[in-house]
């Protein structure tokens, strides 16, 4: 997608929903999607997630919210990368 970022959203407090990120990201601009990743056997949270805005708004949401601290604990993010494929293995 053209003009957007993608962020990773670490350092998530276990009680933390959609909504009270979503407000957290809004305060810098539009939030075009975003996911909270859970458990997959238990569905609990597991402290982070990813949220996908305009670029303007994603670059000034890294920069302002990173190391800052929320709901007590310490905010990590930053621009997420696409893992893309993995490396080849070597044989010898």
């Amino acid at each position: 997608m053209s003009g957007t970022l993608r962020i990773y959203l670490g350092g998530l407090p276990d009680e933390a929903t959609t909504g009270d990120v979503r407000a957290l990201l809004e305060r810098f601009g539009e939030v075009l999607a975003l996911d909270l990743i859970t458990d997959g056997e238990t569905g609990l949270p597991r402290g982070f997630g990813f949220a996908t805005m305009t670029a303007a708004a994603g670059a000034a949401a890294v920069a302002e919210l990173d190391g800052q601290p929320w709901r007590g604990g310490t905010l990590r993010v930053n621009e997420s990368h696409d893992r893309g494929a993995p490396a080849p293995r070597r044989s010898w």
